[in-house]
């Protein structure tokens, strides 16, 4: 089982999605540039339009890296005005680190629109329906990724 960090962003009428967008790249990036950051932004109007449409308030935007899964939620209305459930926190590890990926929750009248446009600029961000859960495909990855392999001749040294 791997290790789950978990934040949560200050979204509409807070700041507005795009801004969101921006912030969630910025924990993720750890505020760093290069190709993560601008394949990040590059996708921004359409992970801002997944945001306006609240799909990150209950099922999270997830992030599978060769370290620790991030999952990012995002409060509206009161909830983000008042923000006492917010936590924007930098990560103690990298995000991002070696094979990474991020699925986006997407509303299912949207869904098609959005695998498709996402498509066009990443092949590491996807988008899901917001009642299905990150796929199997990249739970295995994560495992993979965290497995321990023991090498009994290189231990024996024979």
């Amino acid at each position: 089982m791997s290790t789950v960090a978990s934040r949560t962003f200050k979204s509409t009428p807070e700041r507005d999605a795009a801004r969101t967008w921006t912030a969630i790249v910025d924990l993720l990036t750890q505020g760093k540039t290069g190709g993560a950051r601008a394949e990040l932004l590059a996708v921004a109007g359409v992970a801002a339009s997944v945001i306006a449409d609240q799909a990150p308030k209950q099922a999270a935007i997830t992030v599978t890296c060769d370290g620790p899964r991030t999952r990012i939620y995002c409060l509206y209305d009161d909830d983000a005005v008042e923000g006492s459930d917010a936590n924007e926190d930098s990560l103690g590890f990298d995000p991002l680190k070696g094979d990474w990926r991020v699925s986006l929750p997407c509303l299912a009248d949207d869904l098609a629109w959005v695998q498709g446009a996402l498509k066009k600029h990443s092949t590491r961000i996807t988008a899901r329906d917001v009642d299905a859960t990150v796929s199997s495909a990249d739970e295995e990855a994560a495992e993979k990724s965290q497995a321990l392999v023991f090498d009994m001749k290189g231990f024996l040294g024979s």
